[in-house]
């Protein structure tokens, strides 16, 4: 019988692999968040802010925030998840695809890399002496986008916002919750996503010019008005409520 060779494998087996990876810190994990909300508030709403000298229509914005997701997913994503929003973090904590524990501070840095994406667009504004409008910030009633050019005579009211962002954000939590699961297909995962967040975009933004994200949302309604910071609890409500619903759901259909 012959003698088994005493060589080893010169390839490590995945747990070795695994093991020999190196570790991400929360640190990190909160730099890479506050740099893809960054990315992705500068990406949205210096679309909105600069293309809106030129009149450009809500598909052309949607994308551009389309886009920058799929940008910050790819680039950041491996390190911390590539959530860039509250409301997806708390909708993958709710389906328990994310622990609690982390949900604070992977908060407080999407809002602080979104509202210093804002503060940069309102520099370079002033800077030229241009008016930033309302920053494209998100609103109802008298802050609704359809003001002026709707049948209704104060554009889309509070509830009108309110239902809108809660199935928006809801079917855009199911598409993350779904794509990024053992069934999904996560190489391709980032570039649904943001197609996914472009089409919600498009459908919402006629209305309150779409959220989907309280960090977007409160970035730009710092820099966007009196106005914009008196509604702006509504986007920070509602699409929570919405990816609370998602994750509650999708655990019930889609168990990991």
């Amino acid at each position: 019988m012959p003698a088994k060779s005493s060589r080893t494998s010169s390839k490590s087996s995945p747990a070795t692999q695994a093991a020999e990876a190196p570790r991400i810190t929360m640190t990190q994990r909160l730099a890479a968040e506050g740099l893809g909300t960054f990315a992705l508030v500068f990406g949205g709403v210096g679309t909105a802010v600069f293309s809106g000298f030129l009149g450009a229509p809500y598909p052309f914005v949607a994308l551009a925030f389309g886009l920058a997701v799929v940008g910050g997913a790819y680039a950041f994503g491996p390190i911390s998840g590539g959530h860039f929003n509250p409301a997806v973090t708390i909708g993958l904590a709710v389906g328990r695809r994310f622990p609690w524990r982390g949900v604070v501070p992977y908060i407080i840095a999407q809002i602080v890399g979104g509202t210093a994406a804002s503060a940069v667009i309102f520099g370079i504004c002033k800077a030229s002496g241009a008016s930033v409008g309302n920053m494209g910030s998100n609103g109802y009633g008298a802050g609704s986008p359809s003001f002026g050019n709707s049948p209704m005579p104060a554009g889309f009211g509070l509830w009108s916002a309110a239902i809108m962002e809660v199935v928006v954000t809801a079917i855009f939590l199911w598409v993350i919750i779904g794509v990024t699961s053992k069934r999904g297909h996560s190489a391709m995962a980032g570039l649904v996503i943001g197609l996914s967040l472009a089409l919600m975009l498009t459908i919402a933004a006629p209305v309150d010019n779409g959220s989907l994200n309280p960090a977007r949302s409160i970035a730009a309604a710092i820099f966007g008005g009196q106005l914009a910071l008196q509604q702006v609890w509504v986007f920070i409500v509602f699409p929570i409520v919405g990816a609370v619903i998602a994750g509650l759901t999708h655990r019930v259909i889609n168990k990991d």
